[in-house]
């Protein structure tokens, strides 16, 4: 199949990258100095600690750094973040052909959560997700597909990606049929040496990533601390299970069943370690933090429910704040 990647930083970039070690048809789309670095040397990996050096390779897959006149393709990874789609998925519309699959693959509640498939909530518009509905005009929800990425990456210098954790990405419709355009993403990902399960209950499996990162996530930008720091400090540990409760009773009012508690995710995130968070890391790289359509977008939907969020909406408050104080601060040399 013939894949772009619609944003080719950490998370894409490596997909990407994996895709054409395999020798698959593969497209990355980047800007600026990282798609300088890798016309010039090509795309480094770096393995996690796990794979030691035999996890390092190079590719010099194809790049382009415009959309227009790209041609269409079967399949293309939203590999931006979140806030990043208003401006992207305008210009992927004329990319899109008759059998062309768009995959979602961000942190949150993604854009066709509400389009289809939810119930008596369908239709339902969150304006901390697509705020004046740009990117639900310019994206046929029938063409999205959802995704769930656990992979921890990290952009170190330009054209060098650092893989850190994980190799996996969870797909699923919105409908929570396994159809074939599935089946045939999954085997292109697994064939580039992923793991990528479809899943027939994602929006639930979404609940339970989002169980962890609206609570660890914002706070982790607060107090500069990793995972397992703020699952071992007690005081902060009481403030992420009051903050995943009140998240868990908003999944529950959408019909949503987690099939783990919250003690079983806040050991998951504890055992993953020092790990830091994408808010954290964007934070000290000043860029914007991914914190609306993670956060923003649950507080929300509590209003819109009637649910009652105060340890959510504090920390909500504060990190949004801090964001904004950090993006007009000059960046440090």
């Amino acid at each position: 199949m013939r894949t772009l990647i619609a944003g080719a930083g950490a998370i894409g970039g490596y997909i990407g990258a994996c895709m054409a070690r395999a020798g698959q048809d593969v497209t990355l789309f980047a800007r600026g100095p990282h798609l300088a670095a890798m016309r010039e040397r090509g795309l480094r990996v770096l393995g996690s600690p796990e794979q030691g050096p035999e996890g390092n390779f190079e590719v010099h897959p194809k790049l382009i750094g415009d959309l227009a006149g790209a041609g269409t393709f079967d399949v293309i990874y939203l590999g931006v973040k979140a806030h990043g789609l208003t401006s992207l998925a305008p210009s992927i519309t004329p990319l899109v052909g008759e059998h062309t699959t768009v995959v979602s693959t961000q942190n949150g509640i993604p854009g066709w959560y509400f389009q289809t498939g939810a119930g008596e909530h369908t239709g339902l518009h969150l304006e901390s997700v697509d705020p004046g509905g740009v990117v639900g005009r310019a994206l046929d929800p029938a063409r999205v597909v959802g995704s769930l990425v656990y992979l921890g990456t990290e952009i170190t210098e330009p054209g060098v990606i650092q893989h850190t954790e994980g190799n996996r990405i969870s797909l699923g419709e919105p409908d929570g049929t396994r159809s074939d355009r599935l089946k045939a993403i999954a085997a292109d990902l697994i064939a580039a040496g992923l793991r990528a399960p479809v899943s027939t209950r994602i929006r639930n499996e979404m609940w339970v990533k989002l169980l962890g990162n609206v609570a660890f996530n914002p706070l982790s930008a607060l107090t500069r601390a990793t995972l397992a720091a703020m699952a071992q400090d007690p005081g902060v540990c009481a403030l992420v299970r009051n903050i995943m409760t009140e998240v868990e009773e908003v999944a529950r009012r959408l019909g949503m069943e987690l099939p783990i508690s919250i003690d079983q995710r806040i050991a998951g995130a504890e055992k993953v370690g020092e790990h830091k968070t994408s808010m954290l890391q964007d934070l000290e790289a000043h860029r914007p933090m991914e914190l609306e359509p993670v956060v923003g977008a649950v507080v929300e939907l509590g209003e819109k429910l009637g649910i009652a969020m105060p340890y959510t909406k504090t920390v909500y408050s504060c990190t949004r704040l801090l964001n904004a104080t950090s993006l007009a601060a000059p960046a440090k040399a």
